[in-house]
C-alpha cells in the first residue's frame, strides 16, 4: 500500500490559522504561542514543499496562487477531522426546565454555578415564560410552577417549598433607627403591585379588618407584569414589594433588601417541580433531584 508523505500536522496548522487571519499575529493569538513560532513553522512547510505559500507584505500577509488553493483544501481537512472527532464524543445530556422569570432570575440563576460543578455533562436549558409549557410539544423536561395538586396521573409533583409572602423594601426606606413600620406608615409608601395582587390580603392578614387597605384609592402605587420587576424596584428604592421569602432570601441575607412588617402570609398554591412519570431522562432525573436538594438552601 502506497503511504503518503504528508507535511507536519504543527506546519499545517499554523499555515491553516495564519491563512484565516493573514496576520502570523492573529495565528499567535489563536494558537497560543509566539509570532516567531508560527513564521517559522510556515516557513518549515514551505521549504518541505518547495513552494511560496504567502507574500510577505508590509501590511500583512498575502496568498500566492499556489497558497490559496492549498489553503481551501487544508481547511477542509481540519473541517473533516473536527466533525468526525466530534461524532466520537457523545453529546452532553440536554435538560430543559421551564420556569417563571422571576424564579429563574431569583432562585434558579444564582445556584447555576453549583449544579454545573456537580453535573457538569448536563446542557441545562433554562425557558423563562409566564405562560403553560407542554411537556411534549416544548421539549420540556422539568417544569417549576405555582400550583395545588392533583396535577394529573401522567405527571409527577414533587413539592418545592410552600408560599410564604413578605414585605420587603430597601433599607433606606426604614427611618433610621427603626426595624419595622407601623400599618399607616406602610401604606403611607409606594406600594408596587404584581399580577397576584396580594396587597390587600396581606394587610388584612398582617394588621387585621380593621387596618389600612391597599387599594389603588389608598396611596401611591406601581404595577408590574412580572414580580421580578417589583423586586428590581424595590431594590432601587422605588417601594415596598410582595414576594415569596425563598425568592428573596438572598437579598435580605446580604442587607439589599429588609422587611418593613416582621409578618408572613401563607398564601398557596405552593411552588413544585414538575416532570413526566414515563420519560424522565437520568439527567432530567440528576437535575430534579440537585434542584429538590437545594430548595432550602441560602436559607
Amino acid at each position: 500500500m502506497l503511504r503518503l508523505s504528508l507535511p507536519p500536522l504543527n506546519g499545517l496548522r499554523a499555515f491553516e490559522v495564519a491563512g484565516r487571519h493573514l496576520s502570523f499575529r492573529g495565528a499567535s493569538e489563536e494558537l497560543g504561542v509566539t509570532q516567531g513560532a508560527v513564521a517559522q513553522q510556515v516557513r518549515g512547510l514551505e521549504q518541505q514543499l518547495g513552494l511560496q505559500l504567502f507574500l510577505r507584505e508590509s501590511r500583512g500577509l498575502g496568498f500566492t496562487e499556489i497558497g490559496r488553493v492549498y489553503h481551501a483544501a487544508v481547511s477542509q481537512a481540519f473541517r473533516q477531522l473536527g466533525e468526525a472527532t466530534a461524532r466520537l464524543r457523545p453529546a452532553p445530556d440536554q435538560v430543559t426546565i421551564s420556569v417563571t422569570p422571576t424564579f429563574a432570575s431569583k432562585w434558579l440563576i444564582p445556584r447555576l454555578p453549583r449544579f454545573a460543578a456537580a453535573y457538569p455533562g448536563v446542557d441545562l436549558r433554562v425557558m423563562a415564560t409566564e405562560r403553560v409549557a407542554s411537556f411534549r410539544s416544548d421539549g420540556i423536561d422539568l417544569a417549576v410552577r405555582l400550583g395545588n395538586p392533583p396535577f394529573g396521573a401522567s405527571l409527577r409533583a414533587d413539592l418545592l417549598f410552600r408560599q410564604e409572602v413578605v414585605a420587603v423594601c430597601a433599607p433606606e426606606l426604614l427611618p433610621e433607627g427603626r426595624a419595622a413600620l407601623s400599618a399607616e406608615e406602610l401604606a403611607g409608601l409606594t406600594l408596587l403591585h404584581d399580577t397576584h395582587d396580594l396587597w390587600p390580603r396581606y394587610m388584612a392578614d398582617a394588621f387585621g379588618p380593621s387596618g389600612p387597605a391597599s387599594g389603588p384609592a389608598s396611596g401611591k402605587g406601581i404595577r408590574f407584569s412580572q414580580t421580578t420587576l417589583a423586586l428590581d424596584a424595590a431594590l432601587a428604592g422605588q417601594g415596598v414589594a410582595l414576594a415569596a421569602r425563598v425568592l428573596v432570601n438572598r437579598d435580605l441575607a446580604a442587607g439589599r433588601l429588609v422587611q418593613p412588617v416582621d409578618h408572613r402570609l401563607a398564601t398557596g398554591p405552593d411552588y413544585y417541580i414538575l416532570a413526566p412519570r414515563r420519560t424522565m431522562s437520568r439527567a432530567a432525573e440528576a437535575a430534579r433531584d440537585w434542584i429538590l436538594g437545594h430548595s432550602e438552601s441560602d436559607g
